[in-house]
């Protein structure tokens, strides 16, 4: 069945509600990468202030802690008053929030803009989940679940791009790149509407396979954000330690994680455009042990990276790996959600997946400064193969015929 709003016949990457929903998702990697181009001379732009070095370490990770913090609010006033007005509003508060580096005067405020940012981050992404939710279910929500991946990935490598060139020339320059969201107001504006809550709600949420009465939500929820984050905070060592990684193997480090981070976005991307048509095949379970199993094949490859092609190798096989998790998470909570909780929902998968990616470092440094990289690398290779093999297990588990009930009742004396 279909949602209420869901128009079958159009293939889901040309609804134009699908367009402005994946619009939306791309601006989510702007948030934290898209100014690391601009640090070392950000931090250099203000070497009169005493806290400059922790001051530029910190404007990358915080819009993740605001979003932590933010999102579970943002996803009960999502629920509350709708997802048309959050998503508006967190586009707007992005749009001024996020180019305001460029003028303000000193390291604090700008700082304090971030954290703003982080809040506008998590206004779009509760609503935004809760919307994709509400319009779409089946076989066309996990396409665009896997097109949202893709656009995230292939976005953030446009972003980065871009942001090192503009970087090149001024240090604040790569902030008006937040700015290309006031392009994307006016068609949000004009597609993105709510669905009716007299009834309307309700029906979708039949047609979704979510039965707002009696299926058991919330439990469920915390667990799988539990596992998200976990997945995440592990995954973030990519991006937080890989850098450093490279530079103990004796590669020059920029180029190098340059390189690594470019491999890592394109193959996830692609496997992410893939993904409806893998699931379709192997269902979630199978598509949790695929991810994970790639991600436990990519670390395990970290430790040999003194070969080049070994250690990009490694980032493909976690770039395709976590593209294919990643998208199973939030499908599969949106199908355990009652309609009218899927903004809370939203706000709780948001929450888990920012607490990783800020966890992560504080995670990874301790353990690599005890025990060093690649013992790292094969302790995360290994709980990823094992959380691949639970998920193959489950699966099998699930495909097993059922006892036919009739007979044994007749069987009995």
């Amino acid at each position: 069945m279909k949602t209420q709003f869901e128009d079958s016949l159009r293939p889901v990457w040309k609804e134009p509600r699908a367009i402005a929903l994946l619009l939306a998702a791309s601006l989510v990697i702007m948030a934290n990468a898209t100014i690391s181009p601009s640090l070392p001379g950000l931090e250099a732009e203000f070497a009169g202030d005493p806290n400059a070095l922790v001051l530029t370490r910190l404007l990358v990770p915080a819009p993740s802690l605001a979003v932590v913090l933010a999102a579970p609010f943002a996803g009960i006033a999502t629920d509350r008053f709708g997802r048309r007005p959050l998503l508006l509003a967190g586009l707007a508060l992005f749009v001024l929030s996020g180019p305001a580096g460029l003028c303000l005067p000193d390291l604090g405020w700008i700082l304090a803009s971030r954290l703003v940012l982080g809040v506008a981050v998590a206004m779009i992404m509760t609503a935004q989940t809760a919307l994709v939710g509400d319009y779409f279910s089946g076989q066309r929500r996990s396409a665009l679940m896997g097109l949202q991946v893709s656009a995230r990935n292939f976005g953030g490598m446009g972003f980065i791009l871009l942001a090192g060139a503009l970087a090149s020339i001024a240090p604040r320059l790569p902030f008006a790149i937040y700015g290309l969201a006031v392009l994307y107001l006016p068609f949000v504006w004009r597609i993105v509407r709510d669905v009716p809550r007299d009834g309307g709600a309700a029906r979708a949420a039949v047609g979704a396979g979510c039965d707002v009465a009696t299926t058991p939500w919330f439990w469920p929820i915390l667990a799988l954000a539990g596992l998200q984050m976990v997945t995440a905070m592990v995954f973030f060592l990519n991006p937080t330690q890989i850098p450093f990684y490279a530079g103990t193997l004796g590669y020059e480090s920029a180029s190098m994680t340059g390189a690594y981070l470019g491999v890592l976005m394109f193959c996830g991307g692609m496997t992410a455009l893939l993904y409806s048509r893998i699931r379709q095949w192997i269902g979630d379970s199978g598509g949790y042990s695929a991810g994970f199993g790639l991600m436990a094949l990519g670390f395990g490859l970290l430790p040999f990276g003194n070969q080049p092609w070994l250690l990009l190798a490694g980032g493909g096989l976690i770039g395709s790996g976590y593209a294919m998790v990643t998208p199973i998470f939030i499908t599969i909570a949106l199908r355990l959600a009652p309609v009218q909780r899927r903004g809370i929902v939203g706000g709780i998968m948001t929450s888990a997946m920012f607490l990783g990616q800020f966890a992560s470092p504080f995670a990874s440094i301790p353990a690599i400064a005890a025990f060093g990289y690649e013992p790292v690398f094969f302790a995360a290779a290994s709980g990823f193969a094992v959380l691949a093999a639970l998920a193959a297990v489950a699966g099998r588990l699930m495909l097993r015929p059922q006892p036919d009930r009739a007979k044994a009742v007749r069987a009995e004396p």
